[in-house]
Formats: structure tokens, C-alpha cells, sequence
């Protein structure tokens, strides 16, 4: 399957919004129709440093990559987040998501960052078989608490 990556524009909309809600119903989880439509709009604002990137094959939307440029208080330059990775079903293993994991890389890079990084949760073993192979583990445990 060839795949294409590209940054996506608002007209990809239709496309995107399946793939996200897919990506929510992965992890078991629902947000408010608001964040859909702050998140949508803040990956098209050129103040916010988020962007959204699509993989395609052909015409079809087959992946979703967003990513947040966040400073850090250990590097001259930012850091790359990689928020949110996601492959259609019966696009997996077929290299969507190392390609774009990839295109985040160059991008990341050309935006100056130092660092790009990421999470899965502890049972997406699909997911970390593909990391194992682009990255390393940080050694890090997460610690959250929600507001």
C-alpha cells in the first residue's frame, strides 16, 4: 500500500473526524462534541502550536497523527508531543504508522525540536511492537491527576 502523509486543512474534516472518534472508541472514551471542535480548530490557528498531519492511500484517509510543540526547561528548543496516533482497522501493519511516525520526525526536526516522544497505554502491545522498532523507551512512568 503506498501511503502518503500530509498536514491536514480544514476540508479534510469529513475524513478526519471518523479516524478521531475511532481513536477515542479505542481507549474507551468520550469527549464533549466542544473539545472535537476546539481541537479541530486549534490544529488550523497559526498561534497554537498544534497540528494535525493525515495518512492516505489514494484519496482515502487511512491514519491520523496530532502533534504539540511544547517548550522545555532542558533544551534551547522545543520539544515534539506526539498526542495522538491512529490507523484505521484494516489499514494496521501495513505501514501507516511508521510512516507517520516518520513524517512527524522530519517535521519535529524542522520545526527545531530537540526530542520527539510519545505514550501508549501498557496494553496496546500492537502499538509497542511498532515503537520498539522507531524508538526507545524513556524509562519514565506516567503520574497524572485529573482536574
Amino acid at each position: 500500500m503506498h501511503i502518503a502523509v500530509r498536514k491536514l486543512v480544514p476540508s479534510d474534516r469529513l475524513q478526519w473526524e471518523p479516524l478521531w472518534k475511532g481513536y477515542l472508541a479505542f481507549y474507551e472514551t468520550d469527549l464533549p462534541a466542544s473539545v472535537t471542535e476546539t481541537t479541530w480548530a486549534r490544529f488550523h490557528d497559526d498561534r497554537e502550536p498544534m497540528w494535525a498531519y493525515g495518512a492516505f492511500a489514494g484519496a482515502r484517509m487511512v491514519g491520523i497523527a496530532h502533534i504539540i510543540l511544547q517548550r522545555s526547561c532542558w533544551s534551547d528548543g522545543p520539544y515534539c508531543y506526539l498526542q495522538d496516533l491512529f490507523t484505521v482497522e484494516d489499514a494496521r501493519g501495513q505501514g501507516v504508522g511508521s510512516s507517520l511516525i516518520e513524517n512527524v520526525r522530519l517535521v519535529a526536526q524542522a520545526m527545531g525540536a530537540s526530542r520527539l516522544h510519545w505514550l501508549t497505554h501498557e496494553t496496546n502491545a500492537a502499538a509497542q511492537a511498532l515503537y520498539d522498532r522507531v524508538a526507545k523507551k524513556s524509562g519514565f512512568i506516567q503520574y497524572r491527576m485529573i482536574f
